[in-house]
């Protein structure tokens, strides 16, 4: 075999192990700098429990901007927004804040006229028919006066006849005189009977004269001006629905606008029914601003409810928790997201493993680096945060532990606690939380 033909054959073979070895070099190192980031010590020291919820910025006080008061005397329980400035929009005492829909109005308004028209035209009607009965009566009384003068003539004249024509005479006089007195009788009946009618008609017509002049000055109500000085925030409604042209506003709730006090603000929140055992007054809250990420805010819990109620977009059902920011800031606004994060509790001294690091099947374990090698070591915990958890035994400070699945994780040595052990560990944990219960209910009740 000739040199070239040599070289042929083991340059390129030459060339593939160089290659081959580079590949490997790197790949190999980059493979253990990796196993290397994917471990961690365990830690000792103070460690923090949070509550996180999302929540809303809002005026701790507030003067509302209210529609009119007195709807429900006109039977208007309902009516809309026409129109609403924007929000965010600075005012002035006096200036235009809303307007609402009249259309309601306007038809009580009137029917309340129409129903006074009527009834004047019923009084006219009224004081026409009593004038007409009332002057019949008075031609019947001056025809009657004259029939008893003609009877009382009628016995004078039968002085000579005989007793029982004069008996007769006298019969007609009194029963003439009898008719007189009747139709007098019935006049002044009359007279009072449409006294009567004309004073019902007349209350009748200052009711409905009232209830226009009702109508006319809350009418004046449906423009809204602002009560004070401020910025103007949308109300909501019961569901959280913020009020905008076109919604809807009762005479129960007239209210279509606020103008807080961007001096005090709250971050209104609420926690599911499984954490709210572990929030209080008083506990310190981080406040971050949804629309401001890069600054961090300062808060305490002051009100925590008692009660808990289904809200639509949470599972269970949740509490309200009110937080007061201890510093305002001048470019804070109501209604914008904060993200409140409560410490509810902090341990001092404790070791504690990132959750990443934690694996479970029938016992809790993590994988551990030994003097023996790789081991699975079961370990028994308590309290968790967010990001890491406490180990209450099977592990020491500084102890170097997996976050990922070694290789051969399966064929590993698996240390264990002993039972008795376990079972002591698991009371005496039991027995320490149910005390911290009993106390953190004890404050809630103070």
């Amino acid at each position: 075999m000739s040199v070239q033909k040599i070289l042929r054959v083991f340059v390129p073979l030459l060339l593939v192990v160089l290659v081959g070895s580079g590949i490997y070099y790197f790949t190999g190192s980059s493979e253990k700098e990796q196993v290397k980031e994917l471990t961690t010590t365990v830690k000792k020291g103070e460690f923090k429990i949070y509550v996180n919820a999302t929540g809303e910025l809002q005026a701790k006080r507030s003067v509302k901007i209210r529609g009119p008061q007195g709807m429900r005397t006109i039977e208007v329980y309902q009516t809309s927004i026409s129109d609403l400035i924007p929000e965010g929009t600075v005012v002035k005492k006096g200036d235009y804040v809303a307007g609402l829909d009249q259309t309601e109005l306007a038809t009580k308004m009137k029917e309340a006229q129409n129903e006074i028209d009527q009834i004047y035209t019923q009084l006219e009607q009224t004081k026409i028919d009593t004038a007409i009965e009332l002057r019949s009566i008075r031609d019947q009384l001056i025809n009657l006066k004259f029939s008893m003068e003609e009877k009382r003539l009628q016995v004078q004249q039968s002085q000579f006849e005989p007793k029982m024509v004069i008996r007769q005479a006298e019969i007609d006089l009194e029963r003439a005189q009898r008719d007189y007195v009747q139709l007098e009788q019935k006049y002044e009946l009359t007279q009072t009977k449409s006294n009567a009618q004309i004073s019902e008609i007349l209350t009748n017509l200052k009711r409905f004269e009232i209830r226009l002049q009702q109508i006319q000055d809350i009418s004046g109500q449906f423009t809204i001006m602002a009560p004070e000085d401020g910025m103007v925030i949308y109300a909501r409604n019961w569901d959280g629905a913020k009020k905008v042209p076109g919604s809807q506003i009762s005479s129960w709730d007239p209210v279509v606008a606020e103008l807080p006090d961007l001096s005090d603000m709250i971050s209104k929140t609420y926690v599911n029914e499984v954490d709210i055992s572990k929030v209080q007054k008083g506990q310190n809250v981080k406040i971050k601003i949804d629309a401001f990420p890069d600054k961090l805010y300062e808060g305490e819990v002051i009100q925590v409810a008692n009660v808990g109620e289904e809200l639509r977009g949470y599972d269970a059902k949740v509490f309200e928790i009110v937080i007061q920011m201890i510093k305002s800031d001048s470019i804070l606004r109501p209604a914008m997201t904060t993200s409140n994060e409560i410490l509810t509790y902090t341990f001092q001294d404790v070791l504690y493993v990132p959750l990443e690091a934690l694996h479970s099947d029938s016992l809790t374990y993590v994988y551990k680096k030994s003097e023996q090698g790789i081991v699975k070591q079961e370990v028994l915990t308590s309290e968790s945060n967010d990001n890491e958890v406490i180990v209450e035994h099977g592990l020491a400070e500084n102890d170097e532990i997996f976050l990922t699945t070694p290789e051969n994780a399966d064929k590993l040595l698996l240390v264990a606690i002993e039972e008795r052990l376990k079972s002591e560990l698991k009371t005496k944990l039991k027995m320490l939380a149910d005390s911290d219960r009993r106390r953190q209910w004890q404050k809630r009740k103070q």
